[in-house]
C-alpha cells in the first residue's frame, strides 16, 4: 500500500521527496495529517446578549401585526423608533423572519395566470398560418421599412407581404382583408397566429378576424418560440446571400422583397417539406413530382445496386402535420 511506503521515505528523506517519488500532492498529504490530528471545536456558549425565546416571539408578533404586515424591517424599525420603542436591530429583524421562512417580498403581490400556451394543428394548407412585422433598414440610420409577411406554416408559402414606411393597425388590418380575400379563406376556416405586437393585437385586426370567421392565437409573452414559422422565415430573408445591409429606397425594397419571395415559393427547395418549392406543397402538384422522383431513383438503382449499397433509395417523404408547440396526443387524435 501506499501510506506504509510513504511513511517510511517521510523517515528516510521528507516530505517533499516522498511526494514526489510516490505522485502524492503535497497539498493532500498535510490536510489529511491536519484533519487526523485537528480537535472539532468546542459548542458556542449562548452570548450574553442574545434574545430570549420570549423576546424573539414578541418581535415576530409585531411584525406579523396587522399595522406593520406590509412593511420592510427598515420601515418597521423607523416607526417604532419613533415611537419611542426598540425592540432591535433592523438585521436582527430580518434574522428572526428569515429563522421563520417570512424573509420574502411581505407586501400582498398581484399574481398573473398563466399564459396558455398556443397548440396549432395544421393537416393542410390554409389551415394554420402565422404572420409577423419585420425591419428593413432604410438609406440612412434611424430609418426603417416595415416588412408584414403571413406564411402557411403546413406548406410554407409565403401568402402575402408587404413593405410599407410605417406599422400601424388600420396598415395590418388591410393587409390581412386583402390577403384573405386572395385566397379565397372562408369563415371558421383558418386560424391565423401572432406574436403580441401592437399592430397584432390592435383593435382593427381583431374586430376584422372576428367579422371574417377566422380564429385568432397569439404567442405567450416573451416567449419568441411561439411563433417559430415567422422567425426561421426572416432569418432566410435577412441571411440571404443578396440581402443588403441598408435599402436606398422603399422602393428598392419592395424591389427586393418581390424577387425574393417569388424565389423562395416557387424555387427554393425547402427542407421542411421534402425538398419540395413551396408552391409545390400549396397547390398539391407536390404528390406528382415525388412520384417522378422516385421513377427516377428507381432507374439508377436498377443501373446501379451497388451504389446504394443494394437498398433502394426514396425520396424525402411529404409532411402529413405541421403544429406550433407539440400538441397532446389527445389533441392529435381529435384533429384528425
Amino acid at each position: 500500500m501506499i501510506e506504509p511506503a510513504f511513511a517510511e521515505l517521510v523517515e528516510a528523506t521528507s516530505a517533499k521527496r516522498a511526494c514526489e517519488l510516490l505522485g502524492k500532492p503535497r497539498a493532500t498529504h498535510y490536510r489529511r495529517r491536519c484533519t487526523a490530528t485537528s480537535v472539532p471545536p468546542a459548542p458556542r456558549s449562548t452570548p450574553p446578549n442574545a434574545l430570549s425565546e420570549a423576546e424573539r416571539q414578541e418581535i415576530l408578533a409585531v411584525l406579523r401585526s396587522e399595522e406593520y404586515c406590509d412593511l420592510a424591517p427598515a420601515q418597521v424599525w423607523a416607526r417604532l423608533l419613533d415611537d419611542g420603542t426598540y425592540l432591535c436591530s433592523i438585521s436582527t429583524m430580518y434574522r428572526l423572519l428569515a429563522a421563520a421562512g417570512e424573509s420574502r417580498e411581505r407586501r400582498r403581490q398581484r399574481t398573473h395566470p398563466a399564459k396558455k400556451k398556443p397548440e396549432l394543428i395544421a393537416r393542410r394548407p390554409n389551415q394554420v398560418w402565422s404572420w409577423d412585422i419585420t425591419k428593413l433598414q432604410g438609406p440612412t440610420r434611424g430609418v426603417y421599412y416595415e416588412c408584414f409577411v403571413i406564411i402557411d406554416i403546413y406548406s410554407r408559402y409565403v401568402v402575402g407581404w408587404m413593405v410599407t414606411p410605417a406599422e400601424t393597425g388600420e396598415l395590418a388590418e388591410a393587409f390581412i382583408a386583402d390577403t384573405l380575400n386572395r385566397h379565397g379563406i372562408k369563415a371558421d376556416q383558418l386560424t391565423l397566429h401572432a406574436d403580441r405586437g401592437t399592430s397584432m393585437t390592435s383593435k382593427p385586426v381583431a374586430q376584422l378576424l372576428v367579422d371574417l370567421g377566422v380564429a385568432r392565437s397569439h404567442s405567450r409573452p416573451h416567449v419568441s418560440n411561439d411563433n417559430p414559422y415567422s422567425e426561421a422565415h426572416f432569418k432566410t430573408l435577412k441571411y440571404c446571400p443578396a440581402f443588403p445591409g441598408r435599402f436606398g429606397s422603399i422602393e428598392d425594397a419592395r424591389t427586393f422583397c418581390a424577387n425574393f419571395f417569388d424565389h423562395y415559393n416557387h424555387i427554393h427547395r425547402h427542407a421542411g417539406v421534402g425538398l419540395h418549392t413551396p408552391a409545390s406543397l400549396h397547390y398539391g402538384t407536390a404528390t406528382e413530382i415525388r412520384q417522378q422522383r422516385t421513377i427516377t431513383l428507381d432507374a439508377a438503382y436498377a443501373a446501379n445496386p451497388s451504389r446504394f449499397r443494394h437498398r433502394r433509395p426514396t425520396p424525402p417523404k411529404l409532411p402529413t402535420i405541421a403544429w406550433i408547440n407539440e400538441p397532446t396526443p389527445e389533441a392529435l387524435i381529435k384533429s384528425a
